[in-house]
């Protein structure tokens, strides 16, 4: 699928900050299944953008304003070719070592009331790949979504009725480590109900020795597909943001043709 996306964020610095400085995670890359025809992030006042790639290898826009207007305007724009592939993951660069992953986060604590709805799941499946499917579906079943904003972490968040999909892939996180498999929170966009229309939007990814890191999406309750455009990767949200920094808006065009 060629998917043509036009991403805006407006930044809004504090008010007295003579210089704004910012990481931005808005590039996705190249992969098996995902192929980058182009990209360009403009802004719209005098700026410096540098690229590099944080910690987790994901790629990073450096932004630098000096004397920076009561509005910043980010646009990301560009065109990303897919293929499914029923959630594996190919051919991306890993920097750490899966077992990395394992770690909590404040966003992703140990709960004993999700490592119990993990195991409850997961009765009767006959492999690791089996179990994690399961726990995908199970909590896709189990929340109502598109809830406002996000719970301050997965435990919290499991205590509702409503979730975002956000919360969902926390929750996913703290499930898959707590059955011993390492997990990881995933941001990018995807054109879930219009392949017209879509948002950013996050996943999360669960490594089974033998083939590697899986996509599971239980906002869908399944792995992700085609209209999935992967970008940035991290133990949690706040590591896979797509602006580190102050309070943002941001408003995601994406349209999507065969």
């Amino acid at each position: 699928m060629r998917i043509a996306i036009e991403h805006q964020i407006v930044h809004r610095p504090k008010p007295g900050r003579p210089t704004l400085v910012q990481m931005l995670r808005l590039t996705p890359e190249n992969y098996d299944d995902q192929t980058v025809a182009n990209w360009h992030i403009d802004v719209d006042c005098d700026a410096r953008l540098r690229r590099g790639q944080d910690g987790f290898g994901n790629a990073v826009t450096m932004l630098y304003i000096q004397d920076a207007p009561e509005t910043v305007t980010i646009r990301a724009t560009g065109e990303v070719l897919t293929s499914d592939a029923h959630g594996l993951v190919r051919g991306t660069t890993e920097t750490l070592p899966p077992a990395l992953f394992l770690r909590a986060t404040p966003a992703t604590p140990a709960d004993a009331a999700i490592a119990a709805f993990a195991e409850e799941a997961i009765h009767g499946a006959d492999s690791s790949l089996a179990a994690l499917h399961a726990v995908n579906a199970a909590l896709h079943r189990r929340f109502a979504r598109d809830a406002p904003g996000a719970a301050t972490d997965a435990a919290a968040a499991f205590a509702l009725e409503a979730v975002g999909a956000c919360d969902l892939a926390h929750i996913f996180c703290v499930a898959a480590r707590s059955l011993g498999v390492p997990a990881r929170f995933v941001s990018g966009f995807a054109a879930l109900h219009d392949a017209a229309s879509a948002t950013a939007h996050c996943w999360a990814e669960a490594y089974i020795e033998g083939l590697g890191w899986i996509g599971f999406d239980p906002s869908i309750g399944l792995s992700p597909q085609e209209r999935h455009v992967r970008v940035a990767v991290a133990l949690d949200a706040a590591g896979a943001t797509a602006v580190s920094g102050e309070a943002w808006r941001e408003v995601a065009l994406i349209e999507a043709a065969q």
